[in-house]
């Protein structure tokens, strides 16, 4: 079986040392590269190409988004962005994202040898997850374009739906990973404002979900927001979990509103997917609709599996469009799923649930 071949992009020694320590020693993979600038990488690329990129965004001379655009639309590679943890980069690094990347690992300003030290599981699971990806189905979702304001396609999605009281009875619980953060856009950005209201774990850093929801609120016509403690779940809004705490869906009398916690990780995840399902099975009940998305690992599968039983509407993303078919996979064979959807399918199903 060939090893999965890794380049490592970034202007730190100290990253590009550790970080091919940590993967050189994984039987499957080989690190081929550590290269301190794009122009240095694309030179090494020329030669050998790699199945899986592992880059930082800021660097000299070429900056890392500028590569990532370049190599998504010559040669689209899985690739993982190790960005530092800091407001701008935050920023970058969602371009990043929408550009093509798979996922982000995080690295502090100070003490970057011994986090990236703790952080090695982390780091070979999303090389992993990466060299399965799927990136035919990745970049299509990038040039997903929601109807604008009296479009006709936005008038036959209004015209579909019947509108909605002052009620929270209804509300969508969504959970993804590796590559949800293109397919949530591509299905956030085809609804109306007068959907039941979202709740959505989407795994993600700390200082990443608050801009990532900004991004998504600024492309939407539902608001899209990253949840603070006590937040109302209502028609129209969508409320993403913050990254570094779990989130968890509560109701008092009529109304929904969410519990936003710290705890330990879940399936390795904080936030976790299962804690937000089990929640909503628990809150709703056959008042809720669950869908799994495109991710690595098993979370939220069981919780979807409560949903299930608790009589919710559940959906699981067809492995068709998947990057990366494993959390839908899992709440498949846990037999927690009543429909399995491409996820060009999903948003019209979100919207026939709102009836």
């Amino acid at each position: 079986m060939s090893k999965i071949k890794v380049i490592i992009i970034d202007d730190s020694a100290v990253v590009r040392q550790v970080n091919k320590e940590i993967l050189q020693r994984q039987p499957d993979i080989e690190v081929i590269a550590a290269c301190p600038d794009p122009i240095y990488a694309l030179e090494k690329m020329s030669q050998v190409w790699p199945d899986v990129i592992v880059t930082d965004i800021e660097m000299p001379r070429m900056d890392g988004l500028t590569f990532l655009r370049k190599i998504m639309s010559e040669h689209p590679t899985p690739t993982v962005v190790c960005s530092s943890l800091t407001e701008k980069g935050a920023a970058t690094t969602l371009e990043a994202l929408a550009a093509g990347a798979l996922t982000i690992i995080t690295k502090p300003k100070l003490g970057v040898k011994q986090f990236l030290q703790d952080a090695s599981d982390d780091i070979v699971s999303a090389v992993r997850a990466a060299a399965r990806a799927n990136m035919r189905h990745l970049i299509p979702t990038l040039a997903a374009v929601r109807p604008k304001p009296g479009s006709p396609a936005a008038s036959a999605a209004l015209q579909n739906m019947s509108a909605l009281t002052e009620t929270t009875d209804k509300v969508i619980a969504i959970g993804t990973s590796t590559g949800g953060t293109q397919a949530l856009e591509a299905i956030l950005t085809q609804l109306p404002r007068v959907i039941p209201g979202i709740v959505i774990v989407q795994h993600m850093p700390e200082k990443f979900t608050a801009m990532f929801a900004e991004r998504l609120n600024d492309l939407c016509e539902i608001e899209v927001r990253e949840a603070k403690d006590g937040d109302r779940v209502l028609p129209g809004r969508a409320l993403i979990a913050p990254g570094g705490r779990h989130m968890m869906l509560k109701r008092s009398g009529a109304q929904y509103y969410v519990e936003v916690r710290d705890g330990p990780p879940v399936n390795r995840h904080k936030p976790s997917v299962d804690v937000l399902f089990r929640s909503v099975a628990q809150a709703a009940g056959r008042n809720a609709m669950g869908i799994i998305m495109t991710g690595m690992g098993d979370d939220g599968a069981r919780g979807m599996k409560e949903m299930h039983d608790a009589g919710a509407l559940t959906i699981a993303e067809d492995e068709t469009t998947c990057v990366v078919f494993g959390m839908p996979k899992m709440a498949i064979e846990l037999g927690g799923v009543d429909k399995v959807l491409p996820l060009h399918g999903i948003p019209q199903e979100m919207i026939a649930y709102g009836r």
